[in-house]
């Protein structure tokens, strides 16, 4: 049994990460921090909280120390304080973008900040357990991932290892919760309800995890990606439209992407010729930390649609960090994640 500590566990990711650690059969949480609801218990943030806890929210100058620190902050305040984080913990997990990318220049061109402690980035593992496994298994410091870049990597992934792909355009939509649970003008009921918004249609700065998981050049990636709202408040569902240098039947697509994750515990195939659930669905997944993948192949255009979906609170942030801190302390991956989803819902 580890105790474990959630820094910033009022917001949707931190509180998604208390509602799996406090079924976790190994983990003891110890605090939990948030400066806005200091003295408050943790279910009056998280009310499906109620009577699983009673731990009340400190202030993060009351953190004691603990075996493992879980950071769940915005953007830009973890890299701030990391030295003080890792001498309360001798393990963490941050959740954030602060140690995701290897190259510190990356953070002036996606972030638009100069990274503080750049010495840090090469201690952290990117926390997609899928991609690092092995890595994961001997780290004392996992990074975060980006939703949006997890359902794609995952998507992308075993083309792009093998070279099969010459260009991709990438939509992915997504959920209200990915915006955070701070209000916005964007976020006002009248002006996010039913929407299906462009957000971004070019530069998300998600692409920077693309390129560096999947191998690519950023001067020539042949990689096209958007991001569109849509009425939905979990969920990510990446359409992945891959041109090919060769044919492809589907058939050999399915055998690739078996050769590779055919033994992953958190991938799924969909593959379905009749009825309503014939590809990858985000609200089927909500809660879990499954990815769903499927496949339409076009072998006459050489173009192979991969289509994959995840709860980007779960796989996209909570549940890979819970995956990855399974991986860290030889505890079987699945521990404390089982739960396949709802329906309906």
């Amino acid at each position: 049994m580890i105790r474990a500590s959630i820094v910033g566990a009022s917001g949707y990711a931190g509180g998604e990460l208390l509602r799996l650690l406090l079924a976790h059969p190994e983990v003891e949480v110890a605090q939990i921090t948030s400066e806005t609801y200091a003295g408050q218990f943790a279910y009056f943030v998280h009310p499906n909280l109620r009577s699983q806890t009673m731990l009340r929210f400190n202030r993060l100058a009351e953190l004691e120390d603990c075996d493992l620190l879980f950071l769940a902050l915005p953007h830009a305040t973890a890299m701030k304080r990391i030295e003080g984080f890792a001498k309360k913990a001798e393990r963490i997990v941050d959740l954030s973008g602060d140690f995701r990318l290897k190259n510190p220049a990356l953070y002036r061109r996606w972030y638009e900040i100069e990274h503080p402690a750049p010495e840090w980035l090469e201690h952290f593992v990117y926390g997609l357990p899928e991609f690092h496994r092995e890595e994961l298994k001997g780290t004392s410091y996992v990074s975060g991932v980006g939703c949006n870049a997890t359902v794609t990597n995952l998507a992308l992934g075993p083309l792009y290892r093998r070279g099969l792909v010459r260009e991709t355009v990438i939509e992915v939509k997504v959920g209200s919760s990915e915006g955070g649970n701070k209000a916005s003008d964007a976020s006002h009921h009248p002006e996010r309800a039913g929407v299906v918004r462009s957000y971004s249609p070019m530069g998300h700065r998600h692409i920077a995890e693309l390129h560096q998981e999947l191998g690519l050049d950023p001067a020539h990636p042949g990689l096209h990606f958007s991001v569109t709202s849509v009425g939905i408040v979990r969920g990510a569902l990446a359409t992945c439209h891959c041109l090919l240098h060769d044919d492809l039947a589907e058939k050999d697509a399915w055998q690739i992407y078996r050769e590779d994750y055919g033994d992953e515990l958190f991938i799924r195939f969909v593959r379905g010729k009749r009825g309503v659930h014939r590809y990858p669905e985000p609200k089927l997944l909500s809660g879990s930390n499954y990815c769903d993948i499927g496949f339409a192949a076009d072998p006459e255009g050489r173009r192979l649609i991969v289509i994959a979906a995840i709860d980007n609170l779960m796989k996209g942030a909570a549940g890979s960090a819970v995956q990855s801190m399974n991986l860290m302390y030889g505890w079987p991956e699945t521990l404390g994640l089982e739960f396949p989803g709802l329906h309906p819902i």
